[in-house]
């Protein structure tokens, strides 16, 4: 006999995506964080990245890095669990400096963040004197206030013209400024950065897709190559995509970008059918309820900064902000 759902309410949301037993091992846990949050009045923010449960079980706020980075600034709470990765949580810390923010683990990390450092930045700056440095959002703290100003997969283009300058230093991701260079006749310097997700996706493999789904309308995230953006039928953030599929309505999609990104745009779109190969990216899914029910519960894992390096950083973030 079936054991009654004790949030059907909320399983009404994810049911075309998240089966009834699975759902019924999350409910303890989210039962936890609910009340856990009402009791430390605390938000929480989840990327599109997020699994179902996580996006549209407990998230207070969600969105890309872009929209996280926007609506941290006015989130009323004392305490901020932030679900997604490290730069992230950095970031929610520079714009609410007198809040608590958690990540549920340390370990959640980024192949961008982790591509360079200020040292480069410095080196970069040396050899090209004078030229500004626009530093993606997936980046460190430190990295951040070494820069000029930053920007997301969302806004780059924006950031990049509203200098004013014929040259821009853009890191750390070789693959977004090469495909903003095509919008623009700014010069863009760039790096070697990569993100392990975006990077694996193939034109070769774009074509298959084509000839697997007759009729599929393929987006792809500007973090992917310039190669095989020329496949797709549209690029951009993940905002961006999921605000593609709401306009558009296409009756076949696929998103070149990470796994869950697909479960959490679908249950909005039950008209569509999403095409669902995808790559995992292994830091965004080192976040689970578990761990975000312990953060709220033991306080783990509290996120500072240094001053020294939150003033310039938060400084770069601000800019972008503005634009």
């Amino acid at each position: 006999m079936t054991t009654a759902l004790r949030l059907p309410e909320l399983y009404d949301r994810v049911r075309q995506v998240i089966p009834e037993p699975d759902w019924m091992l999350f409910e303890d846990d989210i039962d936890a964080i609910l009340r856990l949050k009402r009791e430390r009045n605390a938000v929480i923010l989840a990327h599109n990245y997020q699994t179902p449960e996580i996006f549209h079980g407990v998230a207070n706020i969600v969105g890309d890095s872009l929209a996280l980075a926007r609506k941290a600034v006015d989130v009323d709470a004392d305490v901020i669990v932030l679900a997604g990765v490290h730069f992230m949580a950095e970031t929610a810390k520079l714009l609410n400096p007198g809040k608590t923010v958690l990540i549920p683990d340390m370990g959640a990390g980024c192949s961008l963040a982790d591509s360079i450092t200020p040292e480069d930045i410095a080196g970069l700056r040396a050899a090209h004197p004078g030229v500004p440095v626009v530093t993606y959002v997936n980046t460190s703290a430190a990295v951040k206030a070494a820069s000029d100003i930053c920007c997301t997969s969302g806004n780059a283009l924006q950031v990049v013209e509203s200098l004013g300058v014929p040259r821009v230093l853009m890191l750390p991701d070789e693959y977004l400024a090469q495909n903003i260079a095509r919008q623009t006749k700014v010069e863009l310097i760039t790096w070697h950065g990569h993100c392990e997700v975006h990077e694996r996706f193939t034109p070769a493999e774009v074509r298959g897709f084509r000839d697997a789904w007759p009729g599929v309308t393929i987006l792809g995230h500007p973090e992917c190559p310039p190669e095989v953006i020329a496949e797709t039928d549209y690029s951009g953030s993940t905002a961006g995509m999921s605000d593609f599929v709401a306009r558009e309505r296409p009756e076949r999609v696929l998103l070149l970008t990470e796994c869950s990104m697909s479960d959490n745009v679908a249950i909005h779109h039950p008209e569509t059918e999403f095409i669902r190969p995808c790559n995992l990216c292994p830091h965004m899914k080192r976040i689970s309820l578990s761990n975000i029910r312990q953060a709220l519960e033991e306080n783990r894992h509290e996120v500072t900064v240094d001053p020294a390096i939150a003033a310039p950083a938060r400084r770069a973030v601000e800019r972008m902000l503005a634009v």
